[in-house]
């Protein structure tokens, strides 16, 4: 048996898809989360026995789609067979959710209504008489609760659901089909809908409080979307964030799990003690050196998820997409943008994917190429290094990251949108302020799990593999022979790093060891980490207590060789740079095209190197007085990327303009 569950964003659905699934899909107290459909099997103790298959779908306000989300909820209760549908409306707003359960008992499949968030519904003292709406729908009307901490209603959702499979429904204010290409059809099918809804509404509602009557939730929602004192807000918000996660909490955290670490490395160094020395320090210093750096700043990036994830739930993030959307609405994109580059604060992959919520193909795209500029969580172990190491862990070096990382969104947005040629249109944006609610410890405690197992994998692959990789390159030259300790030079991995290491002399770091841990950041950020620990030998450098600044510097940054201005140039070229293979291969399947993406890439190559470039020169004027060395030729670099960059652009553009000029040109 296939059930399906559709409802307008924001009314519960994927929040009842894991409770009657055990699964974990991301949800989230704003509208957006959910871009593509879910599917798995009802738990056992609510399917008594019987194999029934449950999809969550995007939310959706009509059957007639107008974004893409709302594209893939229409087409697929369309086109795939279902045995019945489960229609998800949230009980605080019945006039806007019942328009959507309208067009779905007009499909004739078994509709059964979940009267969701009926506790907040109480709470407010709203009362919805269920069996006169049941008897005016023809459908079954049962009152749930999905919450993780409390739950009521599902079971009977589910057998009301079995009861109906394999029946016929007809609505009972109108039968028969809408010729779909008369508009003059659809326009008075539509009105007849919206007259039932009203006449409905009308009749089960009963309302303590008028709906249009102003309550604090609205006072405080007029302080956050206010255009000064809502950025505001939003900065101070952040800070608090990156400071509880990144210098008090999170290393807190990460001493005891580092002290674990550095005993397990022991250990295994001391029961290698009598192997060959090469055996010793691949899995000594390589594997378990270069993976436990990593693993080492998981604490720091469990603590960011688990705030993030509490700042979804109590619906603030929705108001940061209302506040942000005039000034991105500037530059060419929307408040629609925000969610991809929130949901990328995380994981830059599903952030990107998010992007296929928004209906303009250019805003789509731009938001898709641009989203990965803000720090995700697989960067926080690079900004954790170069903060502890050359500014005493201060939380402004994460902030000023992120906040950077938005005007880098800002100003790409604004050349995309000039390399496009757009022009200026009215454009809407509409989003649902969801209601203020105490967030689950619960849930962003399983989300930030969640997040952390998918970290300790990609440790235990990606990074593990490339580590060993490294390590292997710098013990062997190109004779396949031993490197002597003090011959690093020789190695394979200097003879390959070396050359790229001129390129990154303009900005103040141009070392072969630098410019490899560089390189191997483009498979996964958190290489960066690894691999510094591997080629410099820094086994126990994660150490919180070790990177704790003395004097101006510590071991850690002289062994680098670093100033920290350059070491400042050396994180923003790792974060501004092209994210993972993985997010760019988000990018790929969400831009859907070859001259996109290869631009996609110049933009962030170009971006990286000019941010860097301009961090060290800017920062050797102000603090030596005297440009840093190879100004000219990183000026050289700057040029042919931005020519190769302009190039692309310009390929793009004109194949923008001849699809645009192709959409809206008359039928012949």
């Amino acid at each position: 048996m296939r059930i399906l569950l559709a409802g307008n964003p924001n009314s519960g659905k994927t929040t009842m898809f894991n409770a009657l699934t055990g699964q974990h899909a991301k949800v989230g107290n704003w509208g957006g989360v959910t871009v593509g459909e879910f599917q798995a099997p009802v738990k056992e103790s609510y399917s008594s026995g019987r194999d029934i298959s449950l999809v969550d779908l995007p939310g959706a306000y009509s059957m007639s789609p107008f974004s893409p989300e709302e594209s893939v909820t229409s087409e697929h209760i369309r086109n795939t067979h279902s045995d019945v549908i489960i229609n998800i409306i949230d009980s605080t707003s019945i006039a806007r959710s019942l328009f959507f359960t309208s067009q779905l008992l007009e499909l004739g499949v078994p509709v059964v209504v979940a009267l969701n968030k009926s506790d907040m519904a109480e709470n407010e003292q709203i009362r919805i008489d269920k069996g006169l709406l049941s008897q005016r729908l023809g459908c079954p009307v049962i009152a749930t609760v999905s919450t993780e901490n409390q739950s009521s209603g599902l079971a009977q959702v589910i057998q009301t659901a079995v009861s109906l499979a394999g029946g016929h429904q007809i609505p009972p204010y109108r039968q028969g089909a809408v010729d779909l290409t008369n508009k003059d059809a659809v326009d008075r099918a539509d009105h007849q809908r919206y007259k039932f809804v009203n006449d409905v509404v009308n009749d089960v509602e009963l309302r303590e409080v008028r709906a249009n009557e102003k309550t604090f939730q609205d006072s405080v929602d007029e302080i956050l979307t206010n255009r000064f004192i809502g950025i505001s807000v939003f900065a101070a918000i952040m800070f608090g964030v990156f400071s509880i996660s990144q210098t008090y909490l999170g290393p807190y955290i990460a001493d005891w799990l580092v002290g674990w670490i550095e005993s397990f490395q022991e250990w295994v160094s001391g029961q290698l003690q009598d192997s060959p020395p090469l055996l010793s320090t691949v899995i000594a210093d390589g594997i378990i050196g270069g993976v436990g750096a990593v693993i080492g700043f998981l604490p720091l990036v469990m603590v960011m998820y688990f705030l993030i994830a509490l700042l979804e739930e109590s619906g603030y993030m929705a108001r940061v997409s209302a506040v942000l959307d005039p000034l991105f609405k500037r530059v060419g994109l929307s408040g629609k943008s925000v969610i991809p580059i929130v949901i990328s604060t995380g994981c830059a992959v599903p952030g990107i994917m998010s992007a296929r919520t928004i209906r303009d193909d250019r805003e789509r795209r731009a938001t898709a190429m641009l989203a990965s500029f803000v720090p995700c969580g697989a960067k926080i172990p690079v900004i954790a290094l170069f903060s502890g190491a050359f500014f005493g862990g201060a939380a402004w070096v994460s902030w000023v990251s992120y906040f950077l990382g938005l005007f880098l969104i800002f100003s790409g947005a604004f050349v995309v949108k000039m390399v496009t040629g757009f022009q200026y249109r009215q454009s809407f944006f509409i989003m649902e302020f969801p209601r203020f609610r105490a967030p689950s410890l619960t849930h962003a405690t399983t989300s930030m799990f969640e997040r952390a197992k998918a970290y300790i994998i990609k440790a235990a692959t990606i990074i593990l593999l490339c580590n060993l990789v490294v390590h292997v390159m710098q013990s062997f030259n190109w004779q396949f022979e031993l490197v002597a300790e003090e011959m690093q030079d020789t190695s394979i991995l200097a003879s390959i790093a070396s050359p790229i290491a001129f390129l990154f002399i303009p900005l103040g770091f141009g070392t072969w060891q630098l410019a490899a841990a560089a390189v191997t950041g483009f498979i996964a950020k958190e290489n960066v980490v690894g691999t510094i620990a591997v080629v410099y030998g820094l086994t126990a450098f994660i150490d919180t207590d070790e990177l704790a600044m003395v004097g101006g510097a510590n071991d850690v940054a002289n062994v680098m060789g670093l100033t920290s201005v350059s070491a400042l140039s050396y994180l923003f070229f790792n974060l501004y740079t092209p994210p993972c293979f993985a997010a760019i291969g988000a990018m790929n399947s969400e831009i859907r095209h070859k001259g996109w993406l290869l631009s996609a890439v110049g933009l962030q190559v170009s971006t990286g190197y000019i941010v860097a470039f301009t961090t060290y020169q800017l920062g050797s004027l102000l603090i030596e007085g005297q440009l840093g060395d190879g100004f000219i030729p990183g000026l050289i670099v700057i040029l042919s990327l931005v020519a190769v960059s302009v190039a692309l652009g310009q390929r793009t553009r004109a194949n923008f303009t001849r699809q645009y000029e192709l959409a809206v040109a008359p039928a012949v």
